[in-house]
């Protein structure tokens, strides 16, 4: 009958005593678990009749309160024997330490690079990472359908809800976009660098990837010219990679700024003789530069007779491959300690 079987498991669970938390456990499941004794007694009381449940339901309530009190009885004098035997433990034996952990390759590049411009005097201005037509192409000089977008090709995302439905957005392909929304909201002189991180559509591979770092940078006043573009970027070289690395500039095109020029320095690593990094020609491009197109100032509402300027942008990435001597940009993003943990000492 069930209220022997009541009986019998009430005098064991009394019996029942131990210090260890294992056989402690063993008890909870074997009385108290999904598959415990109580549970298959609550099973059978089901199947009693309306009379013997008057009676048999006070029993088994009393019963499982009985296994219950016991479990937390017990466990409370096996949490206060743990507490007690680590009261042997010595207080004066020096700790486990921990793990010194390191600023990222990338983080200590930007940060030195800020530091070079602001002694020139450039504040840093931060923008958006997902743009619009506009920001991103249009008021750089980038006409819809025009193949300089190919360039610069992205990862777009339809935006169609019932307020807009039309006006695509994107991931930014890079930082200019934040000078445009500066020029915007503000009147010059503008003398500012916008680091941030920036998208293209690009195969994975040691020296591209889906995503970099960028840091542009943007001067516009009265009577800027491309001999203060050169000086401000010499003087950046110099402060970067020391004093003697040469500079070269080589026209080039880029919608936004108009003449424009790609800037090369002498190869670090193999100073100027040829390496790998270099293609063995002595020289290694690290960004593009340029005086700002009067259309880019006129699309942002500044007097392009009145106001002049140039702008620059360099891949961080590229900076630290350089600085670093780093030949496979995809370690910046895989997180491997091994890698990062060279740079515990460049804690600045």
């Amino acid at each position: 009958m069930l209220q022997d079987k009541i009986t019998q498991y009430s005098a064991e669970i009394n019996a029942f005593s131990t210090s260890n938390a294992d056989e402690l456990e063993q008890f909870r499941i074997k009385f108290l678990g999904t598959k415990g004794i109580i549970k298959d007694i609550f099973d059978e009381f089901k199947a009693v009749s309306p009379d013997e449940k008057r009676t048999l339901g006070k029993v088994l309530n009393e019963f499982k309160q009985l296994a219950e009190g016991k479990y937390q009885e017990l466990k409370e004098q096996t949490t206060v024997a743990d507490t007690a035997k680590g009261s042997d433990m010595d207080l004066t034996l020096p700790g486990e330490g921990f793990e010194v952990g390191s600023r990222h390759p990338l983080a200590l590049v930007r940060r030195e690079i800020i530091e070079i411009f602001n002694k020139l005097g450039f504040v840093v201005a931060e923008g958006p990472e997902i743009e619009d037509d506009w920001h991103n192409f249009s008021a750089l000089n980038f006409p819809e359908e025009h193949p300089a977008r190919d360039m610069q090709d992205t990862f777009f995302i339809k935006k169609a809800t019932a307020q807009d439905e039309s006006g695509d957005i994107a991931l930014r392909t890079h930082t200019s976009s934040v000078q445009v929304r500066m020029m915007e909201a503000g009147k010059p002189p503008f003398r500012a660098i916008m680091p941030g991180r920036v998208y293209r559509n690009e195969a994975i591979s040691a020296r591209a990837h889906c995503f970099f770092h960028q840091v542009e940078g943007l001067y516009v006043d009265e009577n800027v010219s491309f001999a203060d573009l050169k000086q401000t970027l010499f003087y950046f070289v110099q402060e970067l990679y020391g004093e003697g690395t040469k500079v070269r500039f080589r026209p080039s095109y880029f919608p936004f700024t108009e003449p424009s020029a790609e800037m090369d320095i002498s190869c670090t690593i193999c100073k100027g003789a040829g390496c790998q990094m270099c293609k063995y020609s002595g020289w290694v491009e690290i960004l593009g530069c340029g005086m700002v197109d009067p259309n880019v100032l006129e699309n942002c509402s500044i007097d392009s007779k009145k106001y002049s300027g140039f702008a620059f942008g360099m891949g961080i990435e590229r900076i630290a491959n350089l600085k670093f001597e780093i030949k496979d940009l995809r370690l910046f993003s895989e997180n491997d300690v091994r890698f990062l943990k060279q740079y515990k000492t460049s804690l600045i």
